[in-house]
């Protein structure tokens, strides 16, 4: 199943669950060996309640992207025209399109004939030649321009604010660019307030549940820091170097200096004042990517890296629901409940 969001459905988003799948997922994205992956994360089992879907049909999926994008639309209407505005509700499109997927995953960066053809899929991946360009989406109309367009200036910068709550401060862009911002409804116009109509708070964000994203955030730090992972490291960075690619201290190092290295080829990019941009050339980078993501995977087998990796990672989540069994309880009823 695949899903799709348009421009304006990220206009709309919040946080959500959706956060908790990522940190579940960890670094042990990929099969584990023994036929064990992240997929199989006792705590991601667990609160599998808390994002679901997987049990949905995409008609049943689509149907309730629909109407939370109804309800959504409805009640910015209404809270515009409190405002003194107007407001064109858009119910033809709720932003997100489920789609039916019966391709297999083309992701498979445990295989050597995947990883020599595209490294960590960083410079390169499957798929990036078939997606369209922006002259080819289907771009969503605002039912509201031309009421908008007829407004002052004056009158446009009050209706955005009354929409969208007011422009971000200086504070709140240098906590975006670090990604430390945190998202509130409440100073996000009448888009905030009709988000938390339909969707109700989220637990993910309430106080009720702070102490144990607090205690998941630990987990995840007890996982990194494990004596049983320091040593296994320690075992794939000799095995680095003794093929050639020394100086990384822990396994995740390798693809990030990949990334770093794309980073700043894009920073070196920027054009001066008046020069016209040109994409920059990552043919080299690439080919080095998949030079070290091969000598990277030769580790990782060597050293039966994913499958010791997922076997701490489970025995930390299956103590961790042992001791929070409770309050995971808890968190999952209250995202039942604002269903």
């Amino acid at each position: 199943m695949s899903v799709r969001t348009s421009n304006r459905a990220a206009r709309l988003a919040v946080p959500t669950a959706a956060a908790v799948v990522l940190l579940l997922a960890g670094c042990a994205g990929a099969d584990g060996g023994g036929g064990r992956s992240a997929e199989d994360s006792p705590l991601g089992e667990y609160l599998s309640a808390v994002w679901g879907g997987d049990d949905k049909s995409t008609e049943e999926l689509q149907a309730e992207s629909d109407d939370q994008n109804r309800v959504r639309e409805e009640f910015i209407a209404d809270c515009m025209a409190e405002e003194g505005f107007e407001y064109i509700p858009s119910l033809d499109n709720g932003g997100v399109v489920y789609s039916s997927d019966d391709e297999e995953d083309p992701w498979d960066p445990e295989s050597e004939e995947w990883v020599s053809q595209w490294g960590y899929g960083t410079v390169d991946w499957p798929g990036r030649d078939e997606q369209p360009d922006e002259g080819e989406m289907e771009e969503w109309v605002d039912p509201n321009q031309d009421y908008v367009e007829s407004l002052s200036p004056s009158e446009q910068e009050a209706y955005y604010e009354a929409l969208n709550g007011p422009q971000p401060s200086e504070e709140d862009i240098a906590a975006m660019e670090e990604g430390t911002y945190e998202y509130d409804w409440t100073t996000s116009g009448c888009y905030g307030a009709a988000d938390n109509e339909a969707m109700g708070e989220d637990p993910y964000q309430s106080e009720e549940h702070a102490p144990l994203m607090e205690a998941m955030d630990a987990l995840w730090a007890e996982s990194a820091e494990h004596p049983d992972l320091a040593e296994l490291d320690a075992a794939w960075a000799d095995c680095m170097a003794d093929g050639g690619e020394p100086g990384f201290a822990k396994q995740p190092d390798a693809q990030n200096s990949i990334m770093e290295e794309q980073n700043a080829v894009w920073e070196g990019a920027e054009p001066a004042e008046g020069e016209e941009w040109v994409e920059p050339d990552f043919t080299e980078l690439g080919e080095r990517e998949i030079e070290l993501a091969l000598v990277d995977l030769d580790c990782r087998e060597k050293t039966d890296y994913r499958d010791r990796q997922l076997d701490v990672q489970f025995a930390l989540e299956e103590q961790f629901i042992e001791d929070h069994k409770a309050e995971l309880d808890a968190f999952i009823a209250s995202y039942e409940n604002r269903r």
